[in-house]
């Protein structure tokens, strides 16, 4: 079925993949929602829906209910699959943060970013990259990824001190998303969203895929190959579990008609 809620009021409908409502946009109209936060300085939280992050929720009826008060996007094939099997026909867009942050800074206005997560120095690396890439924007680093508890408060002082327009939180999934959900409002930042590897990805600590493989939607397969101690877990046993959840989904549809 089509989610209702939030996103509509927006002009966006949202698909059901697995309990998550996963916007119906194309890049375009992503890039325009975003943008259009920022200007309005309405405060927005941002996510993508891949297959692990499915199966995260599946177990956090919390973050589940958080989810519905963030821009969803779709990122993946595997959540593709599931809006042909579950809805009949894909999502407009494979949207991923690694390639729509990027672009989204490549035809901005000029914007005051955050950076916040990643090992000690790799945000800095990465702001400094992007700084590189777009001088049209000023980089700011909150902090890396592995600070204490004890320190968040102080961490989110200075956030509300400069209230950027866009904070990127690359922690992972699910805690990028939980402390977007439940620490970051309107005072802290125009746009708040979760990144995932972004950071890595632009500092080269993390390689990507051919294009050829990028192109082909199998970007997974090549981070599997690169990392399969730390991933195969994800991967070998996530994707399947994501598609059983996929076929449950389907069948109590079904039995719902």
């Amino acid at each position: 079925m089509t989610i209702a809620g939030n996103g509509e009021r927006r002009g966006y409908a949202r698909r059901d993949i697995g309990g998550i409502g996963v916007a119906v946009v194309s890049r375009e109209a992503a890039f325009a929602e975003v943008l259009a936060a920022i200007a309005a300085g309405r405060h927005l939280k941002l996510a993508f829906c891949n297959a692990n992050l499915v199966n995260v929720v599946a177990g956090d009826p919390a973050l589940q209910r958080s989810l519905a008060d963030f821009l969803v996007l779709a990122d993946g094939i595997g959540v593709d699959l599931g809006s042909r099997l579950l809805h009949g026909t894909p999502f407009p867009a494979n949207l991923n943060g690694t390639d729509f942050f990027p672009a989204l800074l490549g035809r901005a206005l000029p914007l005051r970013v955050a950076l916040l997560g990643g090992r000690p120095g790799v945000a800095e690396q990465a702001a400094a990259e992007l700084a590189r890439r777009y001088p049209l924007h000023r980089f700011t680093v909150v902090s890396h990824g592995y600070y204490d508890a004890a320190d968040e408060e102080k961490l989110l002082d200075g956030l509300q001190a400069q209230r950027p327009d866009l904070l990127l939180v690359a922690l992972g999934n699910p805690l990028q998303e939980r402390l977007i959900a439940d620490r970051i409002g309107p005072r802290h930042a125009a746009v708040a969203a979760g990144v995932g590897a972004l950071f890595d990805f632009l500092t080269g600590e993390v390689p990507r895929a051919p294009a050829i493989i990028r192109k082909a939607r199998l970007e997974w397969v090549y981070r599997l190959w690169l990392e399969p101690g730390r991933l195969w877990r994800r991967y070998l046993l996530g994707n399947p579990a994501f598609l059983l959840r996929l076929l449950r989904q389907y069948a109590g549809g079904r039995r719902g008609r």
